[in-house]
């Protein structure tokens, strides 16, 4: 008996905690990928689905085992404050802009995503915010900035939640919102919403593992997450993320073996 409880206990502490994003856990990128490196590692990946901001606060607490996020200066930033001790790209897609299919504010033939921002806000057609420290609310307001424009009123919603339920809202509003292209093409209510505005290098959205440093958080799996990390960056992992795609497309492109800030275009 005391045998098996022992194994038991073994089996179970063979799991890490991963703090990551609403747009890889709402494409279903996980469901795809985890099970592929549980079947090799016999490793299970407990995934906590957060804004980007809140993933970095559930790290810093030491409150999970790694992280998978996407917003490359924070996690720059992450590590050198002595938190992490690496950062490594590991697939990138991209952002669009969705709104009414009747285009209001008539971004879809901006020159630019700054350009189309602009539009949005002369016109105070309706924008849907996630409004939650995400890196996709992180990498809008970069864009709001870029634009010069401070956004707000009554046009401007901020709604403090993730992307899934960001696109609903905005489906109910008939707003426009940025959304990362993975969660959009597998978002199923979109109701009066079209792409109308992508292809803009700025748009470009890199997603990186951070390992925790050891020293700060002793308690935590570091020999299994960097089991995990090294999947991720291998040609197993890359290829399953490649492989990876909804309604017949490819929602992640693989890029470990890219140097931070390159920005190859995602078609």
């Amino acid at each position: 008996m005391g045998l098996s409880l022992g194994a038991t206990a073994q089996d179970e502490a063979r799991f890490i905690t991963l703090a990551s994003t609403t747009s890889t856990e709402n494409s279903g990128l996980f469901d795809a990928i985890i099970p592929l490196f549980t079947e090799a590692t016999d490793i299970e990946v407990r995934v906590v689905a957060v804004g980007t901001g809140q993933a970095f606060e559930i790290a810093r607490r030491g409150d999970a085992d790694s992280l998978l996020v996407h917003d490359t200066a924070g996690e720059e930033r992450f590590v050198a404050e002595g938190y992490g001790t690496e950062r490594a790209n590991v697939m990138y897609n991209d952002f669009v802009v969705i709104g009414p299919g009747d285009d209001p504010a008539g971004i879809a033939d901006a020159g630019t995503v700054e350009a189309a921002f602009s539009r949005i806000a002369e016109t105070e057609a309706p924008f849907a915010s996630r409004g939650d420290d995400s890196g996709t609310n992180r990498a809008e307001l970069r864009l709001w900035e870029a634009a010069g424009v401070e956004p707000g009123g009554e046009w401007y919603r901020e709604l403090g939640s993730g992307m899934g339920p960001t696109l609903n809202t905005a489906a109910g509003m008939d707003a426009y919102v940025m959304a990362d292209r993975a969660t959009w093409v597998a978002f199923d209510n979109r109701q009066n919403l079209a792409l109308l505005f992508e292809g803009d290098e700025a748009l470009f959205n890199q997603y990186g593992s951070v390992l925790i440093d050891p020293e700060r958080h002793p308690h935590l799996k570091h020999d299994l997450v960097e089991q995990w990390h090294d999947w991720l960056l291998s040609d197993a992992g890359q290829q399953a993320i490649a492989d990876f795609e909804v309604k017949g497309q490819q929602l992640f492109f693989p890029n470990a073996r890219a140097e931070a800030g390159d920005a190859p275009n995602a078609e």
